[in-house]
């Protein structure tokens, strides 16, 4: 009974949880991602994408239904970033993030 409650709450959409973090725009469904996705397409951890998204790398967006995700091309963007980045680059990123949380 637990487990099926808490599917109905996350089901529904981010306003009507009572928490808005981070705006997020309103995107259609194929320019939207969750964020269980982002992490599988771009073969990092959940937890990575949620840090990705609070240094601004990641756009946040909600789909028609008001899902909480992220942008597809944002996505596209940073698997992009990360394939053609240098170490000198992806090590400047690492430590701008790092004071950014500071």
């Amino acid at each position: 009974m637990m487990h099926e409650e808490r599917q109905q709450r996350r089901s529904r959409p981010r306003s009507e949880r009572g928490y808005f973090l981070i705006k997020a725009d309103h995107v259609e469904d194929d320019a939207w991602m969750s964020q269980p996705e982002a992490a599988r397409y771009l073969g990092i951890a959940l937890t990575r994408v949620g840090m990705l998204i609070a240094n601004g790398h990641l756009v946040p967006a909600e789909d028609p239904a008001g899902r909480a995700g992220v942008t597809t091309a944002s996505v596209e963007a940073e698997k992009t970033w990360r394939a053609n980045a240098t170490v000198r680059a992806k090590f400047t990123r690492l430590l701008k993030d790092t004071i950014n949380w500071f």
